[in-house]
């Protein structure tokens, strides 16, 4: 009987303490899944395109335990951010809130494409400039100042050593 009664009590112990384990183990489950999805929000601030979930960089480590720590210690994960946020700035947070210090961050990449828009929309539509595929037709100043050099070169005697006229900036463009 006293063998019976022995095992019986650790039967219940075993028990009690495999029923523990298993609370625990779903406890620790709750809270994997919480930091999880928190650090899959955070950015790895070496990495800079990386969730801390994703990041092997030793600071995302670091950050990765201060977030559990915080969580093991009963924060909520709006106090979590927060922390964060007033650590290290928005920056920290994958998905920044819209706000006076984040327009940029926001709005800069529809601000450049608009005005690359409206540049590319001013040079394709600009009046003054003239046509490329058209050549230029001359002027009848340029024919006569290329009459007057042509004639002085014909009227030049053959000993003198030849020099070329001074050239307008009118027929310098053909």
């Amino acid at each position: 009987m006293l063998s019976r009664g022995f095992s019986w009590r650790w039967t219940a112990i075993l028990l009690l303490a495999t029923g523990a384990a298993t609370a625990q183990v779903s406890a620790d489950g709750a809270l994997d899944s919480r930091l999880k999805r928190l650090e899959g929000e955070l950015r790895c601030l070496v990495c800079q395109n990386q969730t801390l979930a994703d990041s092997n960089a030793p600071l995302a480590e670091d950050l990765r335990r201060e977030v559990r720590e915080l969580a093991v210690a009963g924060k909520s994960d709006d106090q979590i951010r927060a922390f964060l946020t007033e650590r290290y700035g928005d920056f920290v947070l994958y998905n920044p809130p819209v706000k006076r210090t984040t327009w940029l961050l926001w709005f800069g990449p529809f601000i450049l494409l608009a005005a690359g828009a409206l540049m590319w929309w001013r040079i394709g539509t600009n009046p003054s400039r003239p046509d490329s595929g058209a050549p230029e037709a001359p002027s009848r100043d340029d024919d006569a100042t290329a009459a007057a050099r042509g004639q002085a070169l014909l009227d030049a005697p053959l000993s003198e050593p030849r020099r070329a006229a001074p050239v307008s900036p009118s027929t310098a463009r053909r």
